[in-house]
């Protein structure tokens, strides 16, 4: 029998998420104060709630199986093991779940109204079910205090919410296909940030002693410089930050409360947990706000430039293009050429065939122009049915050659109604020197052929 190559790769998938989820697992529980199945640091919570709103909630198995060993190698009880596991896997499916119905799925982080969504959905509610599932079982069982519910229960709750708010934000952000060009100022920009998150991190938090009576920590020097990273350059990096914060955090309190009693070390983690969660969702929803709106002002700016119906430039950005050509030759005195095109007869498609079907003509005219472009050419609408094509560094044979090109694209063209276009070339210098010698003479051009 032949395995197919999905389903070995869905069995290494669904591997990796069981593998990752025991051994986070067993290193959260090493910090088991307040019972051995409780951690204040969980990050198999982070990791089963990425796996599913990244991959689908079809992955539960792994995380179901990785939870079962997880308490079975700690409690030692098959029906204990079991009742946790289910409750551990229903926390990632259902908040998974809310969060594709509710957050916008792996999107969530794209705006800051889905970000507070998941903080609340994810974070807040799904999170209650393991806590609830897990302390009851633990019990009934006979392995924890009723007396003690109270205490295991926000212990449990609240690593499983900082596993959903400060592990699995940059596991599904970097895991989402997001190709980032970097110039080398914002390279160095980055390279920048990091190093001030480090420094930042190890001197806020180095000789960090928190005490819940009254004491103070200087977490939060780490604030500002995450702000920065996330104004500057968006919530997958600003998560990123926030996670090496909270590990220097959490290694810095493990560190100078080494011997110093289990039950302040349970108290500092909670409080730690705590700022961390609390610095998270605001650090996260301020870079989701900042990206929402540089895409909202990259999106206008595009708007300000393009002609909606065909997606060329317009008007506006054709004469910058044009001015950029005429600034570049005389420095270079290279020729550059210029092609206005008109949709022939286009009168007589709207009243025939109706609107609609005149502006799919100029979408069709639009579309033989740009596959006939290369990259450094300009393809613009001026208006109505007229369209221009910068060709930089171009003579009359080859431009000539690029019209012959596009009319013959239209020409070939089996959609209906069939179209045809006019069009009209002058060349930089000789056509005239300025934009509106080499538009008029483009024009002229067009309407000798037009009457021909």
């Amino acid at each position: 029998m032949t395995v197919r190559p999905t389903a070995v790769r869905r069995a290494a998938l669904l591997l990796a998420i069981g593998a990752a989820y025991v051994v986070a697992g067993k290193l959260g529980l090493r910090l088991g104060i307040v019972n051995p199945s409780a951690s204040p640091v969980w990050a198999p919570t982070g990791i089963a709630l990425a796996a599913c709103i990244l991959f689908g909630t079809g992955v539960w198995p792994a995380i179901f199986v990785g939870a079962l060993i997880v308490n079975f190698t700690t409690t030692g009880g098959v029906a204990t093991s079991l009742a946790v596991a289910v409750g551990n896997t229903l926390e990632a499916v259902v908040g998974a779940a809310l969060v594709r119905r509710w957050a916008n799925g792996a999107a969530a982080f794209d705006s800051g109204e889905t970000a507070i969504r998941y903080a609340i959905l994810a974070a807040l509610g799904a999170t209650i079910i393991s806590a609830t599932i897990g302390v009851t079982t633990l019990a009934v069982a006979g392995l924890a205090r009723w007396s003690a519910f109270r205490d295991i229960w926000f212990t449990w709750w609240l690593g499983d919410l900082a596993g959903a708010l400060i592990i699995a934000p940059p596991l599904i952000l970097w895991g989402v296909d997001q190709r980032t060009s970097w110039t080398r100022a914002h390279l160095i920009e980055a390279i920048a940030g990091a190093a001030t998150i480090v420094l930042v991190s190890l001197a806020a938090f180095g000789g960090l002693t928190l005490d819940v009576t009254g004491g103070h920590t200087l977490g939060f020097l780490a604030v500002p410089p995450l702000i920065w990273i996330a104004v500057r350059f968006g919530p997958r990096e600003a998560a990123t930050a926030v996670l090496f914060v909270a590990a220097v955090a959490v290694w810095a309190l493990l560190r100078d409360t080494h011997g110093s009693g289990l039950s302040p070390l349970n108290d500092s983690l909670l409080v730690l947990q705590s700022f961390m969660a609390v610095t998270d969702v605001t650090i996260l929803v301020l870079a989701a706000a900042v990206a929402e709106r540089r895409r909202a002002t990259a999106q206008l700016r595009e708007l300000a430039i393009t002609d909606p119906l065909t997606g060329l430039a317009n008007y506006r950005q054709l004469i910058s293009a044009i001015e950029a050509e005429l600034e570049r030759s005389n420095r270079s005195e290279r020729p550059f050429a210029l092609i206005l095109f008109d949709l022939d007869h286009l009168k007589k498609i709207n009243d025939k065939h109706g609107h609609l079907v005149g502006s799919r003509a100029l979408c069709r005219l639009a579309d033989a122009i740009r596959s006939n472009s290369r990259a450094i050419d300009t393809a613009a609408r001026l208006g109505g049915d007229e369209f221009a094509l910068i060709l930089p560094e171009t003579d009359l044979d080859q431009v000539r050659q690029v019209a012959e090109r596009i009319r013959e694209r239209l020409a070939s063209d089996q959609e209906h109604p069939p179209i045809s276009a006019s069009a009209g070339v002058s060349l930089y210098p000789d056509g005239g020197i300025t934009i509106e010698a080499l538009l008029g003479a483009a024009d002229r051009a067009l309407y000798a052929m037009k009457r021909a």
